[in-house]
């Protein structure tokens, strides 16, 4: 077996199943283990950011870590803005990165670079095979750093690959389980109990089903509000579940939200803080005098111990009926699409069960405002803030789940980054409807320039923030995509119900006045 047989081989043995790759000549021994080694699927992403969003997307939706397989320190180089949405995520990842063959490496070939330094930017673990003898032990080291829920970042020079191994008998260490702090949930019961007004902001698994039902437990027996962070990794929501609010993105509008409570318990997250710095304005959304308090483990540990509050607490079971969500769906909008009617629309028809990869923006605000009263289903968001993580995430998560409709609601600036995962969706038939909510502008950064007092842009900065020229219809169709374009509330129903009851990728534009 040779180096590359036995991480593909590793990798399998671990669970990891699924395979994002835009290899080169660096990774062919690689790319032929994908044949000669049985039970890792392969798909192809035309771009680097297109292979790393749909390993996050996968992930996230699978709860197991994806495999990319990257090209030298430039293709990993442009897979990175996603694996920082990834790392915002706490998203497991396995990427294998191919290295110059170590003899050729010293001649520094035109594509060498630094690729730990890279690396570490996004990475739990990164390491480098130094020899074909360390090659076993240094697969087995970074699966398990995948497996125990980081990024990991494996780095094979060409000539290890090819190089028979004879050390194939390394076991794998146990996954780890972070221990409950006891004392931080004890803080936390005393807040809940004498405190005053407080706020559960959730995070993690604390926002899965079993979350939020116990976190509907402790609402039961104790008079607190339930928030999440602006982007969740993962969120479950709907009818059924509490009703839980998301924190605003506009500093003033998330401090006013916040400023009630006496108390603020992150569980699964830390305090929330300004996407930007603005003269005049915290960091972070919590007064100095408010009381705060973070349990913010990763993994199972934040469920365990969002479960041992509500038994302190002496919540109930079954939460109080009364204090779930209803099923009410907005009522459906008429004639010219906008980003609020746009926004109603999908939350009116959108299925049970559906996967929401949410990346719209300015557009998605009145989307966030009316979703508990949808069926349930599953959104993610933009974790991380580096935009073009919408279509790729999507990808990855039709893939991790083939029978759940997947609906990527979309601006147009940010799918330009990552456009090319509608090829990925058409060669792979999968069940992905792309709405992109066309406004032709960069509408965030005229909001941003408003704020810094621009209030008159000129020619130079007004050209910063214009989108106008892009076929989307073209686009999705130049890559195998049914692709249609509509500027009305009744067009956007009748082709997202269409789209939603036919196999295989979809993408609407919609033409937003």
């Amino acid at each position: 077996m040779n180096g590359a047989e036995f991480l593909i081989h590793t990798a399998v043995k671990a669970g990891i199943e699924v395979c994002f790759a835009n290899p080169g000549t660096t990774e062919m021994p690689l790319v032929n283990a994908l044949d000669s080694v049985p039970g890792m699927r392969a798909v192809l992403g035309l771009f680097e950011g297109v292979c790393t969003g749909a390993a996050d997307g996968y992930a996230r939706m699978a709860g197991k870590p994806a495999m990319t397989l990257l090209h030298l320190g430039p293709g990993f180089g442009n897979g990175v803005a996603n694996l920082h949405n990834a790392r915002r995520a706490k998203t497991p990842m396995l990427n294998v990165v191919g290295e110059h063959a170590s003899w050729h490496l010293p001649f520094d070939p035109l594509l060498a670079m630094d690729i730990e330094a890279l690396a570490g930017s996004v990475s739990a673990w990164y390491r480098t095979i130094k020899s074909p003898d360390t090659l076993g032990r240094d697969t087995v080291d970074a699966v398990a750093a995948a497996l125990n829920g980081g990024i990991a970042t494996l780095i094979a020079p060409n000539d290890f690959q090819w190089t028979e191994i004879s050390d194939t008998g390394i076991g794998f260490p146990e996954k780890n389980k972070l221990p409950v702090d006891e004392v931080l949930v004890g803080q936390a019961v005393d807040l809940l109990l004498k405190a005053g007004k407080c706020a559960l902001i959730l995070g993690g698994q604390a926002l899965s089903d079993r979350g939020l039902m116990t976190a509907a437990c402790i609402q039961s027996k104790i008079d607190c509000d339930l928030f999440y962070d602006t982007f969740p990794a993962r969120l479950e929501q709907g009818a059924g579940y509490p009703d839980i609010h998301r924190i605003p993105y506009l500093p003033e509008m998330a401090l006013e939200t916040l400023k009630p409570y006496d108390a603020v318990i992150c569980i699964g997250t830390r305090v929330p803080v300004a996407f930007f710095g603005y003269p005049g304005l915290p960091s972070q959304f919590v007064h100095d005098d408010q009381k705060k308090l973070v349990i913010a483990p990763s993994g199972g540990a934040a469920m365990d111990a969002l479960s041992l509050i509500a038994r302190v607490v002496d919540g109930p079971d079954v939460p109080d009926p009364e204090i779930l969500s209803i099923l009410k769906r907005p009522d459906m909008p008429a004639g010219k699409l906008d980003g609020t009617k746009a926004g109603s629309i999908l939350a009116a028809i959108q299925p049970e069960n559906a996967i929401v990869v949410e990346e719209a923006i300015t557009n998605s605000l009145a989307y966030h405002a009316v979703i508990n009263g949808c069926p349930k289903f599953t959104l993610l968001s933009l974790t991380g803030g580096s935009i073009g993580q919408g279509p790729a995430s999507a990808t990855g998560a039709a893939i991790a789940c083939p029978d759940r409709p997947i609906i990527d609601f979309q601006a147009d600036g940010s799918a330009m980054y990552t456009i090319q995962s509608l090829w990925t969706q058409a060669r792979e038939n999968l069940n992905v409807t792309t709405l992109i909510c066309s406004n032709r502008s960069y509408d965030i950064l005229k909001m941003e320039m408003a704020r810094s007092g621009n209030l008159a842009p000129g020619a130079n900065a007004q050209r910063m923030t214009d989108l106008s020229g892009i076929d989307w219809v073209k686009l999705g169709e130049s890559q195998g995509v049914a692709s249609v374009s509509v500027n009305t509330c009744e067009g956007m129903a009748q082709e997202l119900e269409k789209a939603l009851s036919e196999k295989g990728p979809h993408l609407i534009e919609l033409a937003l006045g």
